[in-house]
């Protein structure tokens, strides 16, 4: 009776082990799936296209900007950063610095950074620069196995 208890016991104790230690492993995996989405979107806007990012938010996501509601990713991208694009020579991150924290089926990251756009010449020929610290906080969910942002948040303020 008592090599069957223990026999038990050590099943159970191994089995929580491997539970717990395959559960470190796959947070990982995920942790590097969540910042890969996340690279994909930074790298996007820096290279001043919306191409392939679409599949990076779910349909009914939600976009806030420094106190405004924007609304879904695709409303977003059609009334508010796609026309901006179009303004900009350049778009660049610096200090970038990105967090997440997986809690699956969610992650959540926080991003801060410098961002440097330099607008396209006026009529004059003259180019304007602005300079901003930028921070970001947006939630993932895993949908079909696919990491999808299903909420994001930015602001910023001015470099001192």
């Amino acid at each position: 009776m008592k090599t069957l208890k223990l026999t038990t016991i050590l099943m159970l104790l191994t089995f929580a082990t491997g539970q717990i230690f395959s559960q470190n492993v796959d947070l990982g995996t995920e942790k590097e799936a969540v910042l890969k989405v996340m690279k994909t979107y930074k790298d996007a806007l820096q290279n001043l296209t919306t191409e392939g990012t679409f599949e990076l938010f779910t349909k009914d996501s939600e976009v806030f900007e420094s106190g405004g509601v924007e609304g879904s990713y695709a409303h977003y991208i059609e009334h508010h950063l796609g026309p901006e694009l179009g303004h900009f020579k350049k778009f660049e991150f610096s200090d970038y610095v990105i967090d997440a924290e997986v809690d699956l089926p969610y992650a959540f990251t926080t991003e801060t950074y410098i961002y440097t756009i330099v607008l396209n010449p006026d009529d004059k020929g003259n180019t304007r620069t602005i300079k901003k610290k930028g921070v970001v906080t947006s939630i993932l969910k895993k949908i079909d196995g696919k990491w999808k942002i299903i909420k994001t948040h930015s602001s910023s303020r001015n470099t001192k």
